[in-house]
């Protein structure tokens, strides 16, 4: 665990006070074992355990037992993010989650019941693998969450779209790495239409673009770049003025993917400049003419804070067993995922996505979002705190 670890900024929601939509929030759990898989340098989780008094264990298995012989927590965090697992030969990081997931669900079936559990980001880096967490979680009852945490940040216009809203066109833009920030862009993207006309249907082909593949399919007219201004002017407050270089960043390749679904939605994620706190949106809603667009506001610190959100809705799953909104969406985009790393090898051929051709229903989760409140008491002036530290801020 390192500062603005996934692992930090979730787990300080946990066990300090917090501030979600400009209230402080207390998150009623209490932390009372551990795993810690690797300890790195400047690693806090063993400080962090000797401050709040929790126990860390040698292996999974003890940590959800809490020491005993059977299940012995009401709910399970699984935080599979950072660290040092190697990569795939396409590229993708081997982070454990099936791994820890699986010896979870273990106890589980052991102890012959089940508790809440929350796995951070998406299911896993292969599609097998993410279809057997999720075929296993739906058999044996097991109240699962996961995703990202940026479609709960602040939409900037603030947008809600019209449920059942006849959705033709759409843009997710980021200005990260390729699988990692790429999954976070797909989650706000499938979180915005998810609830479209006839409900989500799923992806039935993908197309992988370079740069210049890019912007030469916008010119002929296969994705709509108008879209993709509009969504960076609602971050930047002004068109830009090109959307190859954005001034003051540093210039990194682009990339882009179409994609289509079953429905006939055509959608692109595509990458803008270089900002780890970009995320914005737009689309073409049909019988309105101006586009829908907005910027996913994720507050000062980074991207710190905007885990205080994503806790907020953990602790009510923890406390209701019921997801704020549902797992397929997690399950569709972590194999988007997978076959975007798999279309990177051959730029310009669409791959056909069948097994991504499943529909779910949306539900409705704005209750969880943050709505800005918040960044009006701690603001960009406001000192960051090192470590594990409530609010407010000494």
């Amino acid at each position: 665990m390192r500062h603005r670890s996934h692992a930090h900024v979730i787990l300080e929601n946990f066990l300090e006070p917090y501030l979600f939509n400009g209230r402080v929030v207390e998150s009623g759990c209490e932390i009372v074992s551990m795993y810690v898989d690797q300890f790195p340098r400047s690693d806090m989780a063993r400080d962090v355990a000797r401050q709040y008094g929790i126990r860390i264990y040698p292996s999974i298995r003890e940590a959800v037992c809490d020491g005993g012989r059977r299940l012995g927590v009401d709910a399970v965090l699984s935080i599979a993010e950072h660290g040092r697992y190697g990569h795939t030969r396409r590229g993708q990081k081997r982070y454990p989650r099936k791994r820890f997931l699986d010896e979870i669900f273990e106890v589980f079936q052991t102890s012959g019941r089940t508790v809440p559990v929350f796995s951070d980001k998406h299911l896993s880096y292969r599609w097998d693998w993410a279809e057997q967490i999720y075929q296993r979680s739906q058999r044996e009852g097991i109240p699962l969450m996961a995703g990202s945490s940026v479609p709960l940040a602040q939409r900037d216009p603030p947008l809600e779209l019209p449920r059942a809203a006849k959705i033709t066109e759409a843009v997710s833009i980021h200005g990260g790495p390729v699988e990692a920030y790429d999954f976070h862009a797909l989650e706000v993207l499938q979180s915005l239409v998810e609830a479209r006309r006839g409900g989500e249907t799923g992806v039935s082909r993908i197309e992988f673009l370079d740069g210049k593949q890019l912007w030469n399919a916008a010119r002929r007219g296969r994705w709509t770049a108008e879209l993709a201004e509009a969504a960076m002017t609602a971050e930047l407050g002004a068109p830009p003025k090109s959307l190859r270089r954005i001034p003051g960043e540093r210039r990194v390749p682009q990339h882009g993917v179409i994609i289509h679904f079953v429905d006939g939605l055509k959608a692109t994620m595509l990458t803008v400049g270089k900002s780890d706190t970009r995320w914005n949106f737009a689309c073409r809603v049909k019988g309105k003419t101006k586009i829908q667009a907005t910027a996913l506001r994720v507050g000062p610190w980074q991207n710190r804070n905007l885990f205080k959100a994503l806790s907020h809705a953990i602790q009510d799953h923890f406390r209701n067993a019921r997801t704020p909104y549902p797992l397929e969406r997690t399950l569709l985009t972590t194999g988007l995922v997978e076959s975007i790393m798999h279309a990177r090898e051959t730029p310009g051929v669409e791959l056909a996505t069948p097994h991504l051709e499943f529909a779910y229903r949306a539900r409705k989760f704005s209750a969880f979002c943050e709505r800005g409140a918040s960044w009006q008491k701690i603001t960009e002036e406001t000192p960051e705190p090192r470590g594990i530290t409530g609010y407010p801020y000494d």
